[in-house]
């Protein structure tokens, strides 16, 4: 934990790595609080009451000791790949925490993932196992056939032809489950990442992770745990943001977690859901928060929230000055990625927050703004955002893809894909990012990935696709299509692509823009010149 310190020198100076060398997630999430507190909160499972039901740390294990059980009967242990497609709310934690009791390696999917995004991440994993709902089972269905690996689906729901019901399983199943003695280094998940000039890689993490994370977690929300401390976040656990900076995190110090996956952002929801439950600490991105405000100015009073975190997007001084006004907390933003998480932020209770800067590095992370050759440069200058590796939080690499491993390094720099500038005081600027990723309302989304699914139209050619500026989400996403022969430019095409892409890849990813153009700006060796598509967007805006 990070040391209670009244300046951030002293909590940096005090502050150390305690990561022993055997560590299993399931078993600091969840075992020793079953044990010493069985009775305590873990899950609140909101139905639209103040008194939703509750989870006790005691039930939490005995139905992930029974989901390792039926691991273990269906013949998938240490190693084995189990993907868990379900929303917030306790199936999906029993999951994930059963997964890891197994020594097996847990595969997030977000619920609106189309068959595309499905396809890719279960076939590039190897994926055994899927347990899903009959809702989301929709959406494996196109692509189920070509995937040869998966040997068994198992719904929460009820059953369907090809899947079998969970819940028979699980009765069947016995109620203790000794947990696997797995090492801080033994593989525990597999998130993928925004492709860029390809398909999405998946980042592997080992358990350690969850320790790695904990110093970033607390920082931001002013030394968790604090008495009476309930968190939520509207981010999916499939995501490292809803997953690893709210469920594991909470879980670990024994604060109970709202689960609740709103199916669309609703700024009233939100506002009535915290204030219903008695929300005290929130993780919510930029987005939403100026949802929140434009949805529900004057009506915050009712929240009593001690801290708001906010990442994937870079807050304005007006959102931080309207979290002060209207919720009476400063809004600590931080920064990281899928690969290397929760690495730099701010914390207002003992620094000053500056407005424009994502903070400054998390006690425990070496971070530094290096040029190419891996050279640390001076305050002021511009260049790649870096995290020195050993770091608990940094993870073991890219699922079966060593090139694409070493690529993200730099000696022992591992760079995070984005420039950036430090001043002289150790706060960290962002300014661009050094690849073409797009951050829309909080995810990280590929172009790559939504060109590919373009392509996979028949009426398309070419597609080029950037981030373009938008008041609310920072960006979205922007496309620019040639189109084959025999297929006419037109707003009903364009509606046409735009459902193809969230139909079959996920409803965040689709182009809420799409432009027809005649010929693709391309590189002499053939590869999209997105620096043009940018000046393009630039001009079609009057900028």
């Amino acid at each position: 934990m990070l040391p209670h310190a009244e300046t951030y020198e002293a909590c940096r100076a005090a502050f150390r790595w305690q990561v022993p060398a055997r560590f299993n997630i399931a078993a600091a999430c969840l075992d020793r609080h079953a044990a010493d507190a069985p009775e305590a909160t873990a899950l609140i499972l909101d139905d639209g009451r103040a008194d939703a039901p509750r989870v006790t740390f005691a039930r939490l294990r005995e139905e992930a000791d029974r989901f390792a059980n039926v691991l273990g009967e269906l013949g998938l242990g240490p190693g084995d790949r189990v993907a868990i497609h379900l929303p917030q709310g306790l199936e999906a934690a029993v999951a994930h925490l059963g997964t890891y009791k197994a020594g097996a390696i847990a595969l997030p999917l977000f619920s609106l993932f189309g068959p595309d995004a499905l396809a890719h991440r279960l076939a590039d994993s190897g994926a055994a196992l899927i347990v899903t709902s009959l809702e989301n089972l929709a959406r494996l269905a196109p692509v189920r056939d070509g995937l040869g690996a998966l040997r068994h689906i198992l719904t929460v729901d009820g059953e369907a032809p090809g899947t079998r019901a969970l819940a028979p399983l699980m009765a069947r199943a016995a109620p203790r489950f000794e947990t696997r003695d797995t090492a801080a280094d033994d593989p525990a998940l597999i998130i993928y990442t925004s492709g860029t000039t390809g398909p999405p890689k998946g980042a592997l993490h080992a358990h350690r992770v969850l320790l790695g994370h904990l110093p970033g977690v607390e920082f931001p929300h002013e030394f968790l745990p604090r008495p009476g401390d309930l968190m939520w976040t509207p981010a999916d656990w499939a995501w490292i943001g809803g997953l690893l900076d709210v469920l594991l995190p909470a879980l670990y110090h024994r604060v109970p977690v709202l689960a609740r996956r709103l199916p669309r952002f609703d700024p009233g929801e939100a506002l009535a859901l915290m204030a219903r439950h008695g929300v005290r600490n929130v993780f919510m991105p930029a987005t939403a928060l100026r949802l929140l405000r434009e949805g529900v100015s004057g009506r915050v009073g009712q929240c009593r929230l001690r801290t708001i975190g906010s990442g994937g997007e870079t807050l304005g001084a007006d959102l931080i000055d309207w979290g002060r006004q209207a919720f009476g907390v400063t809004i600590n933003e931080f920064y990281g990625q899928t690969e290397v998480n929760l690495v730099v932020g701010n914390n207002a209770a003992i620094m000053p927050v500056r407005p424009g800067s994502m903070g400054r590095a998390i006690p425990g992370h070496d971070v530094a703004v290096i040029d190419g050759e891996g050279r640390a440069l001076p305050p002021g200058t511009e260049g790649l955002i870096a995290v020195r590796r050993p770091d608990p939080v940094m993870f073991l690499g890219y699922w079966r893809n060593e090139a694409a491993t070493a690529r993200k390094f730099v000696g022992d720099w591992c760079v995070l894909g984005d420039l950036g500038t430090m001043d002289a005081d150790g706060y960290f600027h962002f300014k661009s990012r050094d690849d073409d990723v797009i951050s829309s309302a909080g995810y990280r989304i590929g172009p790559g990935e939504v060109e590919a699914s373009l392509m996979r139209h028949p009426a398309v050619a070419l597609a080029g696709v950037i981030g373009s500026p938008d008041a609310v989400r920072g960006e979205i996403v922007k496309a620019y299509v040639v189109l084959r022969p025999g297929f006419a430019a037109g707003d009903a095409l364009a509606a046409t692509l735009k459902a193809h892409v969230r139909d079959t890849l996920a409803a965040h990813e689709y182009p809420r823009e799409l432009r027809f153009i005649a010929e693709m700006p391309l590189t002499v060796t053939g590869k999209i010149r997105r620096m043009d598509l940018r000046a393009m967007d630039r001009a079609e805006r009057g900028g």
